[in-house]
């Protein structure tokens, strides 16, 4: 007896890009200099000893690093999403890309609290500087994604074990300098709480693309 020709296809997949910022061993010192340099002018009030983030203009900063991240993150963001969309590099390469950008520093026992951002298309995640791992702690310190689709899912012994892309559990990634992450920005993402002795420092953007003939959207 012949069997018709089976096939599983992912449907309503979330698209999550990984890339390295070219020169990343030299960018990084300079950017952690440039960043505790702009901290330490920071006047404004302080609310989380264990948290520091900065205003979103990091990409309109003069500072040669700040722009060279700029160029790596624009780059990276481009090449990676030639690779989801259905445009040509020419068209991809066509849109106006806006991006609003800060960079954060966890302290031990600090945390980013769990958010998704409006009015935006995708998020960026950049690690400059890593902490190191604790060994009874895996999730000290790494990006939880938070998958909340599924809520009324009934789950049973075949869809708890299901692998990627088909997983309904939550996804984490851990920080590695030079590397980045890209995910869309409704996504539910946090930084988990550092356990680990001195800081994690990541670089944020949300971004999105005006296309020819678009007016673009106000300040956000």
């Amino acid at each position: 007896m012949s069997t018709a020709p089976q096939s599983v296809v992912p449907i309503l997949a979330t698209p999550l890009g990984f890339a390295a910022i070219p020169d990343a061993e030299q960018l990084n010192p300079a950017l952690r200099d440039l960043f505790a340099r702009r901290a330490a002018a920071d006047r404004r009030p302080a609310p989380n000893p264990l948290r520091y983030s900065s205003t979103d203009d990091l990409t309109e900063w003069p500072e040669p690093p700040a722009r060279l991240l700029a160029q790596g993150i624009a780059a990276a963001v481009y090449s990676l999403l030639s690779g989801v969309c259905d445009l040509s590099e020419a068209q991809l390469r066509s849109f106006k890309l806006e991006m609003r950008s800060w960079f954060t520093i966890v302290r031990t026992n600090g945390s980013v609290p769990a958010t998704n951002y409006p009015l935006s298309a995708w998020c960026v995640v950049y690690c400059v500087t890593a902490a190191p791992p604790v060994e009874d702690r895996p999730d000290s310190g790494v990006v939880r994604l938070y998958e909340s689709r599924l809520g009324s899912t009934f789950q049973d012994a075949t869809n708890s074990v299901l692998r990627i892309p088909y997983s309904q559990m939550h996804y984490w990634w851990r920080p590695v300098a030079g590397s980045l992450l890209l995910f869309p920005a409704s996504l539910t993402h946090e930084v988990a709480l550092l356990r680990a002795a001195g800081e994690l420092v990541l670089v944020t953007a949300r971004c999105r693309f005006i296309a020819p003939g678009q007016k673009g959207w106000s300040r956000w």
